[in-house]
């Protein structure tokens, strides 16, 4: 099972303190692009796994979804969006990713947002997934990047001439990663590029659109503290079609 981290009171706690948890999907500086990469959502059957707050749920319907499945393995995740969800279109269900089970040919778009860096079997849930999918259909996701997720030290170091620099760490190496963010022993899994990218494409998807996203002028004006973006990908957004 998918360690289960968002019900973690103190990871909880941390986490609804977050920008993006306070102003949803216009809070989060990747949704612009993430957003471009959807087809038009008007009359789609949609799952949005790893739904969280169930802000994308609630824009999916907001913009003419027929139907929206929201799955989460965190139950405070699903109360709280419960909570805020008063859209007869949208359904929550609590499910863990690594045994997806959806029936087949019965969504147009599959959609997640920053859950598939959790996830041990990503090739079986990709070959799922793909099963669950009506021909022609899209997948849209952003995960945390590889590089971002074999850092040597849990920051920045400063090299001889005084620039930033991010060392990786085993890179290729992939696996469990443990790391300390908003609560102790938080378990990522690390996969390169390469892998990745492949395990889509065994599964049957064509790959559309990689966007190693990085903030542009506008956004580090809006927002000083993105400047450091630039100096390493923190995540990748990917668009598949089946």
């Amino acid at each position: 099972m998918t360690q289960n981290i968002y019900d973690d009171p103190d990871f909880f706690h941390g986490y609804s303190q977050m920008n993006r948890s306070i102003g949803g999907l216009d809070a989060a500086p990747e949704w612009p692009a993430l957003k471009a990469l959807l087809p038009s959502i008007h009359d789609l059957h949609v799952v949005d796994l790893g739904c969280g707050y169930g802000w994308f749920s609630r824009w999916a319907s907001e913009h003419g979804a027929a139907h929206v499945l929201g799955l989460d393995v965190s139950e405070k995740m699903l109360e709280r969006a419960c909570e805020t969800t008063a859209a007869a279109n949208i359904r929550y269900e609590r499910a863990d990713l690594e045994h997806l089970d959806l029936p087949a040919c019965s969504f147009d778009l599959a959609y997640s947002s920053l859950a598939l860096h959790y996830i041990k079997d990503l090739p079986g849930l990709f070959a799922r997934l793909y099963a669950a999918l009506k021909p022609g259909s899209h997948f849209v996701f952003s995960i945390e990047h590889p590089i971002f997720m074999a850092p040597r030290n849990p920051g920045w170091l400063v090299d001889s001439d005084g620039h930033k620099c991010w060392p990786l760490d085993s890179y290729q190496m992939e696996g469990e990663r443990v790391t300390h963010w908003l609560a102790d022993g938080v378990i990522k899994q690390h996969r390169t590029i390469g892998t990745l990218l492949n395990s889509l494409i065994a599964a049957g998807f064509a790959i559309r659109h990689v966007n190693e996203w990085g903030p542009s002028d506008a956004e580090v004006a809006a927002q000083p503290a993105l400047a450091e973006e630039r100096e390493r990908p923190m995540m990748m957004l990917v668009a598949v079609q089946r």
